[in-house]
């Protein structure tokens, strides 16, 4: 079988410059995503605040990524208004990047973070969004690559980021250093890679001479990044969107019949819900705008909330294992070596990243059903399994491993499944990316907290709990499929029906 048949390679060629838009958008995602934990001693020396007033950056980050994930909705109204935001959203990540070095103080840091949280939650929908709204039934195969770009974003900003840090503190005091071994730096590094962490076994001081370079690393970044949004303009430049006037329209108009021409008969039987797509996800809450939601079949209600707790727990259990696998390794029973259990994390990044370009020629051979429930399955056992094992050093390698494979693929499947299963009206995409964005806040925060209270060991407990809610949402979100595509059917056939019986009038 061939990986790209003619028709869907047909249909790329159609939006290529539209589609490696979208994906080194996402590109610009993952850079921001990784970048922060490796840094954050350096940043606290810099602007010379304590272990627990820094983490407080993550916060805020995590919590506009959600609000941007919620508002991004407001600008796919248009083509030229999704653009236009990707556009200032990526330029405003080589901003916040070039002017972290300047921030002094952790207020002017956990605002810039704040920023840049807020366009990520944009690119986050729109770009997910724009891609659906493309490619339809074949939007799986595109979306897997699109995610894989935000793996390799999160893998190359640790490594622009290394040569930069600090192998002893940072800041002097007195003109000497308060810890002099490289381990306890790195071992607090990994540490404080979660957003809820308890610091104070980490006391530093807050004055002295700051020692760092870590500004060279954020500048290599915003270079990096700097491509992106000027692709996006002169994209917009290109396709008449900039100008004022008619000339825009008539360009958009010839690119749809374009992406028709490609797509064949099956899209112009997709037309309207294109249309339908572009004008109505102008909100997190847009689906209520079908008419009257109590008038919606059941099954319609829950494919929306159901696929929003999937990817509410499957997002959350990244950020969870992401943030606290280290401290749960270098702890009892574990307790391995800090510097061995440091490369757990970037084991974790990279399975997902292989899991996601793995995923591009399997999501083109198998239903997106298919492989969420085998993802779903998988994670749950290998979850169970690292529960199970939990003396084994080695299997908490195997396992971080193969859990990064099974969930890599989750969030793109489902997007593309889900607005498969309602048939593309649109409003599906930003509730789940705003879901996905809210479990992995939220369930990362509750993660460190009974860690906390409870012990290392709660932290696999967690995990297990979060994939058999996972995938209970998921075979509950199978069931009202199921439910909602016999309404519908039904309501076809009675349409049918009551359309033949008035020709049938007309003609007696």
């Amino acid at each position: 079988m061939p990986f790209m048949d003619s028709r869907v390679w047909s249909l790329f060629k159609s939006n290529w410059q539209y589609t490696l838009t979208y994906w080194s958008a996402f590109f610009s995602f993952g850079l921001c995503v990784a970048f922060l934990g490796p840094t954050i001693l350096d940043l606290r020396c810099q602007t010379h605040s304590s272990l627990q007033e820094i983490t407080w950056v993550f916060f805020a980050q995590q919590l506009f990524l959600f609000v941007g994930s919620s508002i991004g909705g407001f600008f796919n109204k248009s083509l030229r208004s999704s653009l236009s935001a990707l556009a200032v959203c990526t330029l405003v990540i080589s901003v916040v990047f070039a002017m972290i070095p300047l921030c002094h103080r952790v207020l002017a840091l956990a605002v810039a973070m704040a920023v840049a949280g807020m366009a990520m939650g944009i690119i986050d929908t729109i770009a997910n969004f724009q891609l659906v709204k493309l490619y339809q039934k074949d939007s799986t195969i595109f979306l897997q690559i699109l995610h894989f770009f935000v793996g390799l974003g999160a893998l190359l900003s640790p490594l622009i980021a290394d040569p930069f840090l600090s192998e002893t503190p940072c800041m002097l005091f007195n003109g000497t250093i308060n810890i002099n071994t490289n381990n306890t730096m790195r071992h607090m590094r990994n540490a404080l890679n979660g957003i809820h962490t308890h610091m104070s076994q980490f006391p530093f001081h807050t004055e002295g001479e700051v020692v760092t370079n870590v500004s060279y690393a954020f500048w290599i970044m915003a270079l990096i990044n700097l491509p992106v949004p000027i692709a996006v303009f002169v994209l917009m430049y290109r396709e008449r969107l900039i100008a004022c006037g008619s000339g825009a329209r008539t360009r958009l108009l010839e690119r749809d019949e374009l992406a028709m021409r490609a797509q064949g008969s099956s899209a112009l039987t997709t037309t309207p819900s294109q249309s339908s797509i572009g004008n109505d996800n102008s909100s997190l809450f847009s689906c209520c705008r079908y008419g009257d939601l109590t008038g919606q079949p059941l099954g319609f209600v829950g494919i929306h909330v159901l696929a929003g707790m999937v990817l509410f727990f499957s997002d959350g259990i990244v950020g969870a294992y992401e943030g606290f696998v280290y401290s749960y390794a270098v702890a009892e029973p574990m307790s391995l070596p800090h510097k061995t259990a440091g490369y757990l994390t970037s084991v974790f990044w990279a399975a997902i990243t292989a899991g996601r370009l793995a995923a591009i020629p399997l999501s083109y051979r198998f239903p997106a059903s298919r492989q969420l429930t085998v993802n779903q399955v998988g994670i749950m056992c290998t979850l169970l399994m690292l529960l199970m094992l939990y003396t084994s050093p080695a299997f908490l390698f195997i396992g971080t491993l193969v859990l990064g494979l099974f969930i890599s693929s989750v969030y793109p499947s489902m997007l593309a499944f889900t607005e498969d299963m309602l048939n593309y009206r649109g409003c599906a995409t930003t509730l789940l990316v705003t879901s996905a964005s809210m479990g992995e806040m939220f369930l990362q925060l509750l993660v460190g907290s009974v860690m906390h209270s409870q012990g290392s060991y709660s932290f696999m407990v967690c995990g297990v709990i979060f994939s058999i809610l996972g995938f209970s949402s998921y075979l509950l979100l199978l069931y009202c499929w199921r439910i909602y595509s016999a309404q519908s059917t039904g309501d076809v056939e009675k349409n049918t029906k009551a359309e033949k019986a008035d020709v049938n009038g007309v003609n007696h």
